[in-house]
């Protein structure tokens, strides 16, 4: 019997009991669910979970979700729950990216566990004392317009092409203070040292047109403002799925180069959660390969981590993509610091 399925069958055991005592107690009967994932795709997921759970006698998990505006995001959910660590309100934490994840690790906020994955699960998407799972990657990835680049040969092919002077004021990527380009940046900075990346980073702002996020700058690739820019797939393919002159360039690929980098969504229960028992069951439920190829699907056609996974998103090329080989943990050492360095610099 698989580590979920017996999870399941204990968990529906417990219901049962308290159903039969006649008095439902709420204490493994909701879970409370801090999700950074936009509630359009976490929700349909939340509630199949609801009905796995459902028993013979109609009793079944409530899953409270709580979903920040776009305005704060991960950011103003994190802040919520260090804010609650005395008295812990949520259960489980989903977050679309990994960087917070790993600053509540460092906090000690997050519960070490066992992972119901399939052996060979990469090493940099489980935590090193199991506090979190990676899982349903986007990927750091190079959208160009093909009307303003329209020979392939001319495609740029490398992130550090955003500070190259044949692209000045051609190219965008978003100020790297939050969400994926803050991430990423973090984890060049603990691969090419902490100077060369601050150095890189003064090249790209007078060389580079900076947006307010990913997003924006899909839109300004798709629009024709500037040539191309440094987004995340999920925000690359809406563009191309809408008939716009996109073309997707998953950079760094060379044999000397560091391969393009993703970020998955993580997934962490927390320490002293006042539903536990629920939130280990669901956190093994999001991390599944189902929910994954239900992910992988959707518009933001996020990539499985999962071999098992059965819907290879169209976001991905044809030929093999070269990941970049990250240590998380290490990219969110100094955190705070960091951020103030890189604020120096973006600084209106």
């Amino acid at each position: 019997m698989s580590i979920t399925m017996s999870m399941t069958v204990a968990f529906l055991s417990t219901l049962t009991l308290i159903s039969a005592s006649g008095c439902v107690s709420r204490t493994e009967q909701d879970v409370v669910v801090y999700s950074a994932l936009d509630e359009e795709f976490a929700t349909p997921i939340l509630h199949a979970f609801e009905r796995s759970t459902e028993t013979a006698e109609g009793n079944a998990v409530n899953v409270v979700g709580k979903f920040d505006v776009e305005s704060t995001k991960t950011v103003g959910l994190v802040t919520r729950i260090i804010a609650e660590k005395d008295k812990p309100v949520c259960d489980l934490f989903w977050n679309n990216e990994i960087m917070h994840t790993v600053r509540l690790q460092k906090l000690g906020l997050l519960k070490p566990r066992s992972w119901a994955v399939e052996a060979g699960w990469p090493k940099n998407m489980i935590a090193s004392d199991g506090t979190w799972c990676g899982f349903a990657a986007r990927a750091r990835v190079l959208i160009l317009n093909t009307d303003r680049i329209p020979d392939s040969a001319n495609y740029p092919t490398s992130v550090s092409e955003l500070s190259d002077p044949k692209w000045k004021g051609q190219c965008a990527f978003a100020r790297p203070l939050f969400g994926t380009t803050a991430t990423h940046f973090a984890v060049l900075r603990e691969k090419n040292g902490r100077e060369e990346t601050l150095e890189e980073l003064r090249r790209i702002k007078e060389n580079a047109v900076t947006l307010s996020g990913n997003k924006q700058v899909a839109l300004a690739v798709s629009a024709g403002t500037v040539s191309w820019g440094l987004t995340d797939t999920d925000d690359a393919i809406i563009e191309k799925d809408r008939g716009r002159p996109i073309a997707i360039v998953f950079p760094d690929q060379l044999p000397e180069q560091i391969g393009t980098l993703r970020i998955p969504n993580t997934v962490a229960v927390l320490n002293n959660a006042p539903h536990p028992v629920a939130a280990e069951l669901l956190a093994d439920y999001i991390v599944s390969p189902s929910t994954e190829d239900r992910l992988a699907m959707g518009d933001s056609s996020q990539l499985p981590i999962s071999k098992a996974s059965d819907f290879p998103p169209r976001v991905m090329p044809t030929t093999p993509v070269r990941w970049m080989d990250v240590n998380f943990e290490a990219a969110a050492d100094g955190w705070e610091e960091w951020a103030q360095e890189v604020l120096a610099i973006f600084s209106p």
